[in-house]
This record gives C-alpha cells, structure tokens and sequence, in this order.
C-alpha cells in the first residue's frame, strides 16, 4: 500500500537525522568547501532515494563498500583475520537497520561491497587472504544472526573468480584515466583529501618493511603510484556497484564533504577520522572502545586479548581517566 506522502517525508527526515549523528565529515586540515546550496541539494538527493523505498513500503537499502581485508602492516593490526574491530563495525551496521525499523516498519537493510579483490594486488594482500576475511565476516554476520547485512564482491559482480582478469575489466571498462585523476587531485579538494589519506596508509605500510636499502624518497614516491592506483580502482569498483544497485543510498567508510552524495559513517569511535577496523586494533580502556593503531595500544602498556584462540582487541583501564589526551597524543 503506498504511503501518505507526508509520512513518507517524515520518515524521510528522520532516517536521515539519525543518519547525521554518525556522519563522517572532513576535519580540520581536510576541508572541503561547500556552500548552503550544495548541502541543501545533497540533502535532497539523499531524501529522493530514501523517498523510493518508502513510497513502495520497501526495506529501505543502503550499499557501502568496506571490509576489503586486513592491512599487511602488522604495526596497526593483530593479524590478517577479522577481530573485534569489525565485530563492533558489523554490529552497528545491523543496529543501524534495527533503528530505521523502529519508525518505519520494513527497516532497512545494508549490502558491503567488499572491496579486497579491488585493489589487493595493489596494497600488498593475496586473494586467497581477502577470500578468507571475506568468509570470515560473512561467518561473524551469520554467527551473530544480522539479517540485515549481505555481501557483494567483484565474483558476484561478474560470476567469475579469475580476480586478475577481472581486475583488468575494472581498468579498461570502468576506470578513470590516471591523466583524469591527477587533475581531479589538484582541482577538486574532497579528491585531494581522499588521496591524501590513502597515500598516508600506503607510505606507513611501505615503512613498516624498511630495510634502508632503498630511500625514504623512493618509498614516499611508490606509495603515491600505489594510491593513484588504489583510487582508480575504488572509483571503477563504485561504478560497478551503482551499475548493480542504481537505487541504493550510498555510504561510505572514508570521510565525505557535506554535500556529497556519499554519506561518511563513523562504524567504529577513533579520534582519527581515517582509520578503520582494518587498518587498527579497538583499544578497550574500561569506559571507551576506540580504533586505534596496533603500535599505539602498545606503546599504552596495553594488554592484548584473544577470543576463540585468536587476536582480538587491547584493554587498557589505566589510561580511563585520561583517554582521550592519551589516545590524541
């Protein structure tokens, strides 16, 4: 049965309320500018689609492309397996659906675009260890009973598992040009941020294998072919999902100029608006669960804890009074 359209308004607004409670945005030092028009504009693209659903009395469906595998830097993680990082980032997906049911009663429900066979060969991670974190998070999914999650990833996409080649469709079907990205860096600031970050990511994991047989400069110099790269395959793979899910809202993991049409989401509390599950490790103090880097929980004087015979998470109560100071340092 179709909805009043002043209902369907009202629920409208307020997924997108509660949606902004979590909004990953560009800090200072990464922003973007954006005028009051933009943002009104964004505000209702994002309504539109919300409005799609709602008219039809559907599940309301979001897509995000996330959870691609762990990083290969073992100075930020505790391995290449799924931990409680992406246990708490999966279990605030699922609440954030369980929360939309609330006020609407079809709820809503999420599809993770793993990424890992993306750009693995680009990061440095085999595609036989982003086939096992992906089944592992679909285990961690199911285990749990969050039914409102699902996974799509580039063999669903093409019905095939030969990753190399369908690396090369990404390139030469759906990719920008490397000429079209690098201006897009200098012109456009949400770009720039975007690469920034990401090469950020690639110098740090670059430099947790120094030997010193090759320069800082040289290093510095690959990790940014690395995160041209990184992008355009990012930028191919989210043209790939809206050629399957057109009428999906997109969120995203990285943080999103205001206007965008792209929703950041925080999953998971850090005080580094970059960082996720699988570039860090949760650092548990008592009070806070906070994403932090592997050597920073470390050097806390935390104490690591396993779960089902694996690396999990940090616990630190002695650093509760002060984490926040601590954490920021």
């Amino acid at each position: 049965m179709a909805v009043a359209m002043s209902v369907e308004n009202e629920i409208s607004r307020k997924v997108l309320e509660f949606l902004h409670r979590y909004q990953r945005v560009h800090q200072s030092g990464e922003e973007v500018p954006t005028t009051s028009d933009r943002i009104g504009e964004a505000y209702e693209k994002r309504k539109s689609k919300i409005d799609y659903f709602v008219r039809r009395n559907e599940a309301i469906h979001f897509v995000i492309p996330a959870f691609p595998a762990k990083s290969p830097n073992r100075s930020k993680v505790l391995g290449s397996s799924p931990d409680l990082g992406e246990n708490i980032a999966l279990g605030f997906l699922q609440s954030l659906c369980d929360y939309v049911g609330h006020f609407y009663s079809p709820g809503a429900r999420i599809t993770i675009c793993s990424d890992g066979h993306v750009f693995g060969d680009v990061v440095g991670v085999s595609d036989i260890l982003v086939s096992e974190y992906r089944d592992d998070i679909e285990k961690v999914v199911a285990t749990a009973g969050w039914m409102s999650l699902d996974m799509f990833g580039l063999d669903d996409a093409f019905d095939s598992r030969d990753y190399p080649h369908l690396r090369g469709v990404l390139e030469s079907d759906y990719s920008d040009s490397l000429e079209e990205l690098k201006e897009n860096i200098r012109t456009d600031a949400a770009t720039r941020a975007l690469f920034d970050g990401i090469h950020r990511f690639m110098f740090e994991d670059a430099m947790s294998a120094y030997d010193g047989e090759v320069s800082k400069t040289k290093i510095r110099n690959r990790s940014k072919e690395s995160a041209y790269q990184t992008i355009r395959r990012s930028n191919a793979w989210s043209r790939v999902v809206s050629e399957h899910f057109p009428d999906a809202i997109r969120l995203s993991i990285h943080p999103q100029p205001p206007d965008s049409e792209k929703f950041g989401l925080h999953l998971v509390g850090t005080s580094d608006s970059w960082l996720t599950p699988w570039h860090g490790v949760v650092l548990d103090d008592g009070v806070h669960r906070r994403l932090v880097k592997r050597w920073r929980a470390e050097e806390l004087g935390a104490t690591m804890v396993s779960r089902h015979n694996r690396p999990s998470h940090f616990v630190a109560p002695h650093i509760a009074a002060d984490s926040e100071k601590e954490l920021s340092a």
